[in-house]
């Protein structure tokens, strides 16, 4: 049996914050976890915020919802403008609303910039120079997603590395600041850290790769016996937004529009999702003060009470 400290006990507040890639049980520590310390959930995910996507984000479960509260679900619309530091300023307004009524809260995701805004801040980005950015769109339109990458991979192998390598609008974000700084956006995003006035436990849970790969795979097969393509039928008017620049809806426009087979938008819904867990780790293994451990909220648990302050 744990000894229980409590958070708090000396007028510290906590974060704790459950990292790790898709597919290997964040959302269910994280209820638990909550409800073990009587607070709120923020999702730290940049897809789950969005009203109009459910099915294909995996957001929390009716149930899940209804036994602890969450912020950042289903909370602004695909239309809405959504980054890291508007993620920061929303997620410090609400840990704060949290923190008047509780010692501890609870942040999950998988979005590794939102979670190193909410960290350490982020930086002002810089101004962009207008024709490098209309000859790199003009250059994209021509030549192509595959010539957009190989571009990134070339002048900003940092982003390339840990970015949303599939997403055009991201790409483009990185190409022209670094053709309009000289440096890479990754600096910008991760500058002079900010100082918190709270504590900070951070959890990353992972699995053996072969575990989380069988459930990535079964994942995807349940999004689409539970009708993730009607889903996507319905939001064909908005593909061209942002927020649907994402692993599971933008395989399954292809195959609307008569690219892909069912089957093969299928398989390659699972081939990217296991290439954006690989991302996920890469990213939150790079960050040294991530505490590892199994998806077993009984271990997640003596993790952090290991890392409270002393009673």
């Amino acid at each position: 049996m744990l000894q229980k400290k409590t958070p708090g006990h000396d007028g510290e507040k906590t974060c704790i914050i459950i990292v790790g890639p898709t597919a290997v049980g964040k959302t269910s520590i994280a209820v638990q976890t909550a409800f073990h310390f009587n607070t709120k959930i923020i999702s730290a995910d940049s897809r789950q915020c969005f009203k109009e996507l459910h099915i294909g984000v995996a957001k929390p479960s009716a149930n899940e919802l209804k036994q602890v509260e969450h912020y950042f679900i289903n909370s602004h619309s695909i239309k809405d403008e959504m980054n890291a530091g508007l993620f920061e300023q929303y997620a410090l307004q609400k840990i704060n609303e949290i923190f008047k009524v509780a010692d501890v809260a609870v942040m999950v995701g998988g979005t590794g910039l939102y979670v190193r805004a909410f960290n350490y801040g982020i930086n002002e980005m810089p101004v962009i120079d207008t024709a490098i950015r209309e000859k790199i769109i003009a250059d994209f339109e021509w030549e192509g997603l595959e010539w957009l990458q190989k571009e990134v991979e070339k002048k900003d192998p940092a982003y390339f590395a840990t970015g949303e390598i599939k997403n055009p609008q991201r790409l483009i974000r990185a190409l022209e600041v670094k053709l309009s700084t000289g440096k890479s956006i990754i600096e910008f995003q991760t500058g002079q850290k900010k100082q918190r006035d709270f504590k900070i436990i951070k959890i990353g849970l992972e699995l053996p790769k072969d575990q989380l790969h069988k459930n990535i795979n079964n994942r995807v097969d349940t999004m689409m016996q539970a009708g993730l393509l009607n889903e996507v039928k319905k939001l064909e008017p908005y593909k061209k937004f942002n927020a649907l620049q994402t692993v599971g809806y933008r395989e399954l426009f292809g195959h609307l529009i008569g690219d892909l087979t069912l089957e093969d938008a299928i398989e390659i819904i699972k081939i990217n999702t296991r290439q954006y867990a690989k991302r996920q780790m890469t990213w939150f293994k790079k960050d040294e003060e991530v505490i590892w451990c199994a998806p077993v909220f009984e271990k997640v648990l003596e993790k952090i009470y290991n890392h409270l302050q002393p009673a």
